[in-house]
């Protein structure tokens, strides 16, 4: 073997020790994504309980429902 090279088998553990370490990764983006999700969605619902706005919500949708059927 040449001075300075490594054989195969080590290069190969190297790329597996890496990939290893970034397997969390995906799952703390995952984690934050949906914690970004539950905090908006929080907001939305204490923007309609606070304001009518469900009432709102479901008045238009059923107006909107019984004028396209009739």
């Amino acid at each position: 073997m040449l001075e300075g090279t490594m054989p195969e088998g080590t290069m190969l553990e190297r790329q597996r020790l890496r990939i290893r370490r970034d397997d969390g990764q995906a799952t703390a983006e995952y984690a934050l994504v949906m914690l970004a999700a539950a905090a908006l969605a929080g907001l939305l619902i204490a923007w309609a309980v606070g304001t009518d706005g469900i009432d709102r919500l479901m008045n238009a949708v059923l107006d909107s429902l019984i004028s396209s059927t009739t």
